[in-house]
């Protein structure tokens, strides 16, 4: 037996997933945190080139001016210690900045072991973090015993990852990042291109039914009531669903996520009631994310479901 047909076994391939999937998850942690910290750099450090570009400008060197003036106000963030990405620099502690170790870095053990605390201050670490690994460490292994070692099992363990990612970020700041929803949008239509979960025709069609069918919506709302409803972000994570899943089951992942949030809706109605903090908002990634998971592994059921009860 070689090492390839040992893999493929159930009982080796899924506890294997799960580990690797832990890994992948602590990463996702870091990209929950940093990216959104590092598209508002990218956005501050951006503004001095757009007043010189203003075409709305009519005194260009007063402009001129005020960039350089930005700039010099902005120059701290170019520092190298400023400096932020996905892999430097090390994590830290957010309360007293101790660098975390790498015995402390193992996913969900370390968080066990160290009872939820900072092994420096003793500030509370946040059960989003081994969450987030658990989610993404469950994902991988049920991709890997659904589809098996396959490309079908990778990519389902990629957009898992991936929506759980997105989830979390729009969550937390109400944004849906282009470096994500983009990438996955392009790698549900490559995998397809063997029709690996659909036909690349259905793919293709999906990824732009995904977008304009949110886009309608968008503009309805906006037209009817003169308020935004959701954001370009979610159009474009729709299409990410839609090119994986491709367009037949766009009417389910639009029902789910409607449903879901009419559930998440129910419980902050309720929250409210009962005096607590009304302030939390849920934003429509999750839900999403939670119907896209749903269609992924569960979509042809439900519908042989739906329809067999009507």
């Amino acid at each position: 037996m070689t090492l390839l047909d040992a893999l493929r076994m159930p009982e080796i391939l899924v506890p294997s997933a799960f580990v690797l999937s832990l890994c992948i998850g602590s990463f996702l942690n870091v990209v929950i945190h940093r990216l959104p910290r590092m598209m508002d750099r990218e956005w501050v450090l951006g503004i001095p080139e757009a007043l010189e570009e203003s075409k709305e400008t009519k005194d260009r060197g007063r402009a001129r001016q005020i960039a350089q003036q930005v700039r010099e106000q902005l120059a701290h963030l170019a520092q190298p210690e400023a400096r932020l990405n996905l892999v430097w620099p090390r994590s830290r502690c957010n309360a007293c900045g101790h660098g975390v170790t790498a015995l402390e870095n193992i996913p969900l053990l370390s968080y066990l072991l160290l009872r939820g605390k900072c092994s420096a201050c003793g500030a509370r670490i946040g059960v989003k973090y081994p969450l987030v690994e658990l989610l993404a460490g469950v994902g991988g292994a049920y991709s890997a015993w659904r589809f098996g070692l396959s490309l079908a099992g990778f990519g389902a363990a990629l957009f898992i990852w991936c929506t759980i990612a997105l989830a979390v970020i729009d969550q937390e700041t109400g944004f849906l990042p282009d470096n994500l929803t983009l990438p996955l949008m392009w790698a549900g239509l490559l995998l397809n291109l063997g029709a690996t979960y659909v036909p690349l025709q259905d793919a293709v069609i999906g990824a732009a039914a995904g977008y304009l069918s949110l886009w309608s919506i968008y503009w309805g709302y906006k037209l009817l009531l003169h308020k935004e409803g959701m954001g370009y972000g979610d159009f474009k994570m729709n299409a990410a669903v839609g090119a994986f899943v491709g367009w037949q089951m766009l009417p389910l992942v639009i029902l789910l996520s409607s449903v879901v949030g009419l559930f998440f809706g129910v419980l902050q109605m309720l929250a409210s009631r009962r005096g607590w903090d009304s302030s939390f908002r849920f934003h429509f990634g999750p839900y999403l994310a939670i119907a896209g998971v749903a269609a992924m592994f569960w979509g042809e059921p439900i519908v042989r479901w739906y329809l067999h009860r009507l």
